[in-house]
């Protein structure tokens, strides 16, 4: 795949991405497993939780880790070009047209159907997650453990991520020496 395919591939993705990072999973699956098989769909929700937990826009990470894939250090850098792109230029635009457009009924309408369309894609973002995670008794615990933490205790995401990740790697570290 060429370079210029690639930037198109994620310019038309970054066009169609309404409502943040959790969305790119169906629309990213869609693109590259089901339509191109050009990626494998464990490396999908491999690429979708790494590029969660690090800093920065998800979409933006998670392009860069499938254009490395397929095209290495300058696919990364065309994704991720890419996916941003249409956002970019549209931020622009609507900055200086902001102020009327708050108050348009039309644009209130389409905003509240973009809403109710990104609730369905996250649900079925964390539908995807559910069925493709190994799930044994480590995993529900942390599972309920980050419920709990995040509801009652009231940590931030960041250090909920920080705490279960640690723990994770010494679940891991363990299960290793064990063996």
């Amino acid at each position: 795949m060429s370079l210029f395919k690639l930037f198109l591939i994620f310019t038309k993705i970054g066009a169609i991405l309404l409502g943040g990072g959790y969305v790119i999973l169906p629309i990213m699956t869609n693109e590259f497993v089901d339509k191109r098989n050009l990626v494998s769909h464990d490396d999908i929700v491999d690429y979708f939780a790494l590029a969660q937990s690090l800093p920065g826009i998800i979409a933006a990470n998670m392009s860069m880790f499938i254009g490395y894939k397929l095209r290495g250090k300058w696919g990364a850098i065309i994704a991720m070009l890419g996916v941003t792109f249409v956002p970019f230029w549209c931020i622009v635009l609507l900055a200086s047209v902001i102020g009327g457009l708050t108050e348009n009924n039309y644009v209130q309408g389409a905003l509240w159907g973009v809403s109710a369309a990104v609730i369905a894609l996250i649900v079925l973002t964390v539908r995807e997650m559910w069925q493709k995670s190994h799930r044994d008794l480590f995993f529900y615990t942390i599972f309920v453990l980050t419920v709990l933490t995040l509801l009652i205790f009231k940590l931030s995401p960041i250090q909920t991520i920080l705490i279960f990740s640690i723990l994770g790697v010494g679940y891991k570290r363990i299960r290793e020496a064990k063996k």
